[in-house]
């Protein structure tokens, strides 16, 4: 596995995603796979990193004090890095939240049908009483999900990446 900071080009929201490999990343970026679980922007490029330099065998690991926590200007930058988990038990703690929500959204899209780049229209659709309403999820783009927000189409992002059915294993 590899982990690497991202950054979504709307609004700069930086979040880790962890894939097999870096060519997995590439494919999985070049196919749209790849978006921000804030603000749901599908560009997103690798953002800077520090690197991991491990401790020498013969030193303890110690963690460098988390900094003082300051009260968000901007509601909309609230991304969390796994890299900022101070201690192994804090990293725990949030892999393993991280995992209940991708159970949880696994869970909840067995309920709903995947319909690609053509979600945009369907919900639409659904929206103006042209289609039956049931659920749907697929890709949109960040302007044209504003678009759909704006009539009065119920779109949310979700918080986790989703493989689509035809690429995966």
């Amino acid at each position: 596995m590899i982990v690497f900071d991202l950054k979504c080009y709307d609004r700069g929201h930086v979040f880790e995603g962890w894939f097999g490999s870096s060519a997995d990343y590439e494919k999985q970026r070049a196919a749209g796979m790849i978006s921000c679980p804030v603000c749901g922007d599908s560009q997103v490029r690798k953002a800077v990193m520090s690197p991991a330099i491990g401790p020498k065998s013969s030193q303890q690991r110690q963690s460098a004090p988390m900094p003082q926590s300051q009260p968000a200007q901007d509601a909309e930058n609230h991304a969390v890095s796994l890299s900022n988990a101070s201690t192994t038990n804090e990293m725990a703690k949030m892999q393993a939240l991280i995992s209940a929500l991708a159970e949880t959204q696994a869970k909840i899209l067995e309920k709903s049908e995947w319909v690609g780049r053509t979600f945009a229209d369907r919900a639409r659709a659904m929206h103006y009483g042209e289609e039956p309403h049931k659920q749907i999820h697929g890709e949109v783009a960040t302007e044209e999900a504003r678009a759909l927000l704006e009539e009065g189409v119920e779109v949310a992002p979700l918080p986790l990446p989703v493989i689509p059915p035809d690429i995966q294993n």
